[in-house]
């Protein structure tokens, strides 16, 4: 997945990278993201990534107005926000 999606690779380059059939290629791929789309339908990531950012950033607007002089405060709201980068 990591070759095709992100490396930008052809089904080709990967099957003979890896000495296999092209077609091994994509079976492998049409299963990865079958599995993944499986996992985020179980765990709904995708919602909660985007309810904590929601929440981080309301969280940083209140920070900002009311308590603009808690650097620890701000510290702690920036890692929140941070969490979701990675």
């Amino acid at each position: 997945m990591d070759l095709y999606y992100v490396e930008d690779f052809s089904l080709g380059e990967i099957a003979e990278q890896l000495q296999v059939s092209r077609q091994a290629v994509l079976d492998n791929l049409h299963r990865s993201v079958n599995l993944l789309e499986s996992f985020e339908k179980e765990l709904n990531l995708i919602e909660k990534t985007k309810e904590i950012d929601d929440i981080a950033e309301q969280l940083d607007h209140l920070v900002q107005a009311k308590y603009s002089d808690d650097k620890e405060l701000l510290d702690l709201v920036k890692r929140i926000s941070k969490i979701n980068e990675m």
